[in-house]
């Protein structure tokens, strides 16, 4: 199905705001139907959603995160019998859904025979990432919108991904049709993406459910992501979910400066430190990361020091996406 607004050339219209209720999510499916582009919460971040069988819309998504077109996108669905008509469940990737959906993980599998999602959003390959979002307004809209959505996170590529409505519209000022304000997104972390394209399931992308977790369900360990071949799954990037600022990781101190990203009291207190969690509870660690390093890099440092985070648990996925944030950025050009 083609936009309207890719088709008769026409600008979309001017960014609108409103509330995720029963006609913001009605308005946001006509827009979807037609091709546009529209910021929806979910439980992990928000996404820039598109008609993911439309390779004119998802074609949107590329040009206006900038994204690029050799990383594929993560269809979401609102039931495991929609996402059989996508893709083929081996055991191990029906067990994982049967545990876990809905909720914060993706599953890279096979093609289906007669899968409606365009080659534009697989970027052209023959297996396919799949999701059920467990937050009520991204369900509510794919129902409506009648048609699984591709809906990689509502950031510039490469940029820190938005948990609020407010981090969508700074990003995005003018250039999408609809952003569905449904509040703060509570996981704050994207999926995890798991590949069941092989005998034994790989961890692409540590996320929002825990490693731990999905090993106890499959009863053995889960593989890494292969080092060569194509991009499976969004999040793999080297340099990734970056500020402007630069990070200095396992600090244990501030320099002079240095804004802070604290966890668990480590950094004096200081009106340019912020906490991930005093408490030192991952989970809460996790909702706030994104927010908190948004806020200190809108404060204008030219670095920010991050306090040591434990690696297990949730602890895994924000350490990956800290050493992504702090990686060597690609040169323009």
């Amino acid at each position: 199905m083609k936009s309207d607004f890719v088709a008769h050339g026409s600008a979309p219209p001017a960014q609108q705001e409103t509330a995720a209720d029963a006609a913001g999510i009605a308005e946001a499916a006509r827009i979807l139907r037609r091709g546009g582009l529209v910021a929806v919460p979910t439980e992990t971040v928000y996404g820039l959603a598109a008609d993911a069988t439309s390779d004119a819309a998802v074609a949107r998504i590329f040009a206006a995160k900038a994204r690029p077109k050799f990383n594929p996108l993560i269809a979401h669905v609102t039931s495991l019998e929609a996402a059989f008509e996508q893709g083929i469940f081996p055991a191990d990737a029906l067990r994982l859904a049967e545990a876990f959906w809905p909720g914060p993980l993706t599953l890279v599998v096979p093609l289906a025979p007669g899968a409606t999602v365009c080659a534009a959003s697989r970027a052209g390959q023959q297996n396919i990432a799949l999701r059920l979002p467990a937050h009520p307004v991204a369900l509510a809209l794919i129902v409506a919108a009648g048609r699984p959505l591709a809906a990689p996170s509502a950031n510039r590529s490469g940029r820190v991904s938005p948990v609020t409505a407010a981090h969508v519209a700074r990003d995005f000022a003018g250039e999408i049709d609809l952003i569905l304000d449904g509040g703060r997104c509570p996981v704050g972390l994207e999926s995890t993406i798991i590949e069941c394209l092989e005998e034994h399931p790989r961890l692409l992308r540590p996320g929002g459910i825990a490693r731990t977790d999905i090993e106890a369900v499959l009863g053995h360990a889960l593989g890494e992501p292969l080092g060569s071949g194509p991009v499976r799954s969004p999040g793999m990037s080297q340099s990734h979910y970056a500020p402007r600022a630069k990070l200095r990781l396992e600090a244990a101190t501030r320099g002079e400066g240095e804004a802070g990203l604290d966890f668990g009291g480590i950094f004096c207190e200081d009106k340019n430190v912020l906490d991930l969690s005093p408490g030192r509870d991952l989970a809460e660690a996790a909702a706030n990361l994104f927010s908190f390093l948004r806020e200190l890099d809108a404060r204008g440092a030219a670095c920010i020091a991050v306090a040591p985070i434990p690696h297990e648990g949730l602890g895994e996925a924000i350490n990956d996406r800290l050493a992504r944030a702090a990686a060597p950025r690609p040169k323009a050009g």
